[in-house]
């Protein structure tokens, strides 16, 4: 699979003509349509959730090759760097880590604390900008394709989660094959398999990323 030649990048109206075909797919169909599709001009962006695992396990199970990214915040949590490093051990993959620019996050540290995302909205926005954004930007940059976690059901912004979609942003195809999958799909999947996971999800993290913007949620709670 990791010496599949290079074809054209989709346009957006391939994408529009191809993603009902893609959708659909099972999640073991997309990963392996993507991935003989794409090769390696497509990267998994993970966080290390559940639902990020999961993809690793399909991913790895067609290309042990297949190519994984992550963001290195600065601010993540011990576990996620422990969920990191046993996905390593488990599978052999080579993982990406992209991080922010050192002189911003000095200046932004500076000028407003280490803590500015608790003071204002704008704030928080501007940590992402130089933790999240601009290193994922670098990341993506030059690629074909890249897939996602992302499942319809994580929240109300998301309902509309197609399996294949224009990236718009980063002008790329982009890939969600969990999309019509369900929190309790994605768990029997990783306890099927064995697959590595966060900790945190055992005590009430459903979503998981820089530990001062995480949370764990109590039963129903959003």
């Amino acid at each position: 699979m990791s010496a599949v030649h290079r074809l054209p990048s989709f346009t957006l109206q391939e994408i529009e003509t191809l993603a009902p075909q893609v959708g659909a797919m099972s999640a073991e169909q997309v990963v392996g349509w993507a991935l003989g599709r794409f090769g390696h001009r497509m990267v998994l962006a993970s966080s290390f959730g559940a639902e990020d695992v999961v993809l690793i396990d399909l991913m790895m199970r067609v290309d042990p090759t297949a190519r994984v990214i992550t963001l290195d915040t600065g601010r993540l949590p011990q576990e996620t760097y422990n969920v990191i490093e046993a996905v390593r051990e488990r599978y052999g993959v080579q993982i990406a880590v992209f991080f922010p620019r050192a002189e911003e996050v000095q200046a932004m540290v500076a000028a407003e604390g280490p803590n500015l995302f608790y003071h204002s909205i704008e704030n928080r926005k501007r940590c992402c900008d130089i933790r999240k954004t601009e290193p994922l930007g670098r990341a993506l940059s030059g690629l074909d394709a890249w897939m996602t976690g992302l499942r319809r059901d994580q929240n109300v912004t998301r309902a509309v989660v197609d399996k294949l979609e224009w990236d718009g942003v980063h002008g790329l195809a982009k890939l969600n094959p969990l999309a019509d999958w369900s929190w309790d799909d994605v768990w029997r999947y990783i306890r099927a398999h064995n697959v590595p996971y966060n900790a945190l999800h055992d005590r009430g993290f459903p979503s998981i990323g820089c530990a001062p913007c995480t949370r764990a949620v109590q039963p129903g709670e959003d």
